[in-house]
């Protein structure tokens, strides 16, 4: 009798996996708790229960990936591949939820059995698999693709370690691990069958076939092994799931027995220890060759395992190789990505016979490549020495494919040898360096920015060259966000006014939200608005009340700068405008307009002295602000320690104002203008960027922009530009440098941040000093805007209403119609 009735119960836990009711999600909760971790409700840790409500969603997510995966298939649909070193995919849980459309079903069930879903989902670590912007972009990119029912796939690595953990000691930035695999990934399912060899090192020598001719062979190679783990990506209710695929690195071979068996145990895992490291951590150090070295291991590593694994795709129902372009596009998500060129062109030639001239039209075919950014420091360099050393074959015909391009150039622009020097891939100097943003170019069909400014200025300047010869390549696509993640999720509040006042349609086509503008006159409306920002300032002071024991006042002004911290970024101008109020408040109170609480947060790279410098100033000025009584009413300085995803989505929809005040002509695009303006935050900002397109979309009147424009930074730059003649013009600065100077910031070290003044006062490379009176000058106005509730509730209310060209699923629909040419769902 026991047995059948534990089959009985086996059976409906296999059916209600298909099912999206309350009942049968409790049910496959229980059964997971039981059979899959062995727990019951006495012993099971709320990680437990964490981990057993995934495997409960996971189920109902695998059924659908299988099928979505065989009609690809069966169709023998052209697919997407995409290609990017970074992934910040944060937390799954939430979103897995969202887009089965179970997050009531799950939350009744949770309660039924005495949990708290917030609790259950509080248990998951973010997948740190990315920096910043890059890697949170690669995430929405994939979340639309699989929303719009786009044939698509994700490759990356499987970074044991992520992102670091930022500590906050003293002021200073500490860097810990971040183990977000310590216990256990339930979404993601290895596949060690599809293991690809990736080799390295060697040499490449000239055979011949049985016909004489002659061949190149890379040979005395070292191996690791790429073993794929498998992430399902949900397309929002439409039954898709697409994959991510990331690659985790694994020695050929698990230890030296021969070293073994003389009790040399160390150097009997040391080849596997040293092949491992290789997915050990995102971005390591380039500060020393060793960490330089690693870094384009990983590179190549992913790049050479996800070619092979296209290639095998394919190959499945496309034997002929010839046909590689009709069925495949990868797109290079920057230039870290850029050797899968010169990989797939090896392995046509060297593994699939073909000739140069065709494995190039092949190649030059499938490529499309994304860039992002307008630094030509940030431009990918590789020494030829390090390149030829670790991969000698790539370097043959990186080098082939120069001599192919520049004889195309040559032709075009006879006897222009200087034009030759600048666009060849290879740069002269005393150390040479191959150029890999340039082999992007040449080996790609399309090359677009990620905002018009961007796209506008690479043409311009940083890639004038390539655009005169090459027009037809570049276009641009703006950047967006998913509106899934960015607002149904974060900002469930708004999310359900939202829906109340227009629907749910906006969830897939975010245009749909111009309609609540015809609200902003509407009192009631206004109010709700209101109630629910409040709401969101309060859950975001509580949350910084229990992890900082700090308290904030949700009334003041929830003014935000969060982003990577970079000195073009100029968390430094957003520092001056904080001392500087906290100086009126000292010296002129009745000058003050309107309290404000100042939040920045992000993180430093390890090996970056200025931006780490930066945050133990930040620290530093919040010491004496937080504990200074005459202010504490008017004014408060957070510095949010460990920025992730997780915590993005309790900031972004408590903000009142979005800082995104980068030097014009610096940043790329930015998408977090983008998260701030889509829940309801007005911006102040230079017109850099994405910005532009945000003032567009909403009008001059509902955001405050300031500074010089992308032009006037470059004439000022041109005729010398010397931050002095800014400085002696405004007060202000000038007292912020004295009292950084005596060391009022830094009282046990006076001067600790020298490094700071000599900077903005010796060459201020981001004209922090040229733009901070227009600066002020623009915050004045915003203080007095805010005391106007009525017209900045109607300024937030248009925020949202024009954020639909933000979304990433118009950018995807146009990658898709004008770049990789597949349908989409409309």
């Amino acid at each position: 009798m026991a047995q059948e009735t534990g089959i009985k119960k086996e059976a409906e836990w296999f059916v209600s996996g298909k099912e999206m009711t309350k009942d049968a999600i409790k049910l496959s909760f229980q059964m997971n708790r039981e059979y899959t971790l062995s727990k019951d409700q006495y012993t099971a840790t709320m990680h437990d229960n964490f981990l057993a409500l995934s495997l409960a969603v996971r189920e109902r997510i695998v059924e659908r990936w299988i099928k979505t995966q065989q009609s690809y298939h069966k169709k023998n649909a052209r697919r997407v591949y995409y290609l990017s070193m970074e992934f910040l995919i944060g937390r799954l849980m939430g979103n897995n939820m969202y887009s089965l459309g179970i997050e009531k079903q799950v939350a009744e069930a949770m309660d039924e059995l005495g949990l708290d879903l917030e609790e259950v989902r509080g248990q998951e670590i973010d997948a740190g698999l990315g920096n910043g912007g890059l890697g949170r972009l690669a995430a929405c990119f994939l979340d639309s693709m699989a929303s719009l029912g786009i044939p698509a796939h994700g490759y990356g690595i499987r970074y044991e370690y992520g992102i670091f953990n930022q500590k906050v000691k003293n002021g200073f930035q500490m860097e810990l691990p971040d183990e977000w695999l310590r216990a256990g990934n339930p979404w993601e399912f290895a596949r060690p069958e599809y293991t690809v060899k990736v080799c390295y090192y060697g040499n490449s020598v000239t055979e011949h076939d049985n016909k004489g001719n002659p061949k190149q062979k890379w040979i005395n190679t070292q191996d690791v092994l790429a073993v794929p783990y498998d992430l399902p990506v949900v397309g929002y209710r439409n039954d898709v799931v697409n994959t991510l695929r990331l690659w985790s690195a694994r020695g050929t071979e698990e230890f030296d027995f021969d070293y073994f068996k003389s009790g040399d145990y160390e150097h009997a895992v040391y080849k596997k220890i040293l092949s491992e490291n290789i997915s050990k951590v995102l971005y390591p150090s380039d500060a020393s060759s060793q960490g330089k070295e690693l870094r384009l291991k990983q590179e190549y590593f992913f790049t050479a395992a996800s070619i092979a694994d296209i290639i095998r795709r394919c190959k499945a129902e496309n034997p002929d190789l010839r046909d590689l372009p009709k069925k495949v596009v990868i797109q290079l998500n920057d230039t870290h990505p850029t050797l899968a060129i010169a990989e797939l062109m090896r392995l046509l030639i060297d593994e699939y016979d073909f000739g140069f001239e065709a494995a190039w039209d092949i190649t030059t075919r499938v490529f499309a490549y994304t860039n992002h950014t307008l630094m030509p420091e940030a431009l990918e360099c590789w020494s030829v020495e390090l390149f030829e050393r670790l991969l000698p074959r790539h370097m043959q015909i990186i080098y082939e494919i120069n001599a192919h391009f520049l004889k195309e150039v040559a032709l075009r622009y006879p006897g222009d040898t200087d034009r030759l020097r600048r666009m060849s891939l290879i740069e002269e100097g005393d150390t040479k360096r191959i150029r890999m943003a340039y082999l992007a170019i040449v080996g790609s069909f399309s090359v677009n920015g990620v905002s018009q400014l961007h796209s506008d200025l690479l043409k311009a300047n940083l890639f004038k060259d390539f655009y005169e010869f090459y027009p037809g390549k570049f276009n641009n696509k703006t950047n967006g966000i998913t509106q899934r993640r960015w607002l149904l999720k974060a900002n469930p509040r708004l999310a359900d006014l939202l829906i109340d006042k227009v629907g749910d349609g906006w969830i897939m086509d975010l245009n749909r939200l111009e309609k609540i503008d015809s609200f902003k006159n509407n009192k009631a409306f206004r109010e709700k608005w209101t109630d629910i920002k409040r709401q969101n300032k309060q859950a975001l002071a509580r949350y910084i009340k229990s992890s900082m024991d700090l308290s904030l006042d949700p009334e003041s002004i929830f003014d935000v700068q969060i982003k990577r911290i970079h000195e073009y970024k100029r968390q430094m101008l957003f520092a001056f405008y904080i001392i500087a109020q906290y100086l009126r408040l000292k010296h002129s109170p009745k000058e003050f307009i309107y309290p404000r609480t100042f939040m920045v947060g992000g993180k430093a790279a390890p090996a970056y002295y200025m931006a780490k410098l930066t945050i133990k100033f930040i620290n530093s000025i919040a010491e004496i602000i937080n504990h200074d009584k005459s202010v504490k009413d008017k004014i408060k300085l957070v510095f949010l320690e460990n920025y992730r995803v997780s915590l993005a989505e309790k900031v972004f929809p408590a903000s009142d104002l979005s800082e995104q005040i980068s030097t014009a002509g610096t940043e790329a695009s930015g998408t977090g203008n983008m998260k701030f303006m889509m829940n309801g935050a007005l911006t102040i900002g230079t017109l850099d960027g994405a910005n532009i397109e945000i003032a567009k979309m909403v009008g001059e009147e509902s955001i405050f922009i300031f500074g010089l424009k992308s032009d006037e930074v470059q004439n000022l730059k041109a005729h010398g530009y010397h931050p002095s003649g800014f400085i002696d013009k405004s007060p202000m600065l000038q007292e912020i440098f004295k009292l950084i100077r005596s060391g009022f910031f830094s009282p046990h070290d006076a001067n600790l941040f020298a490094p700071i003044i000599d900077s903005l006062t010796g060459y201020d490379p981001y004209l922090v000093c040229a733009d901070f009176d227009s600066y002020c000058q623009m915050q004045d106005v915003v203080s007095k805007s805010y005391m106007d509730q009525e017209e900045w509730v109607k300024k937030s209310i248009i925020n949202v209403a024009h954020s639909g060209f933000f979304s990433s699923d118009r950018t995807i629909r146009e990658y898709a119609k004008d770049i990789w040419k597949v349908p989409f769902n409309h």
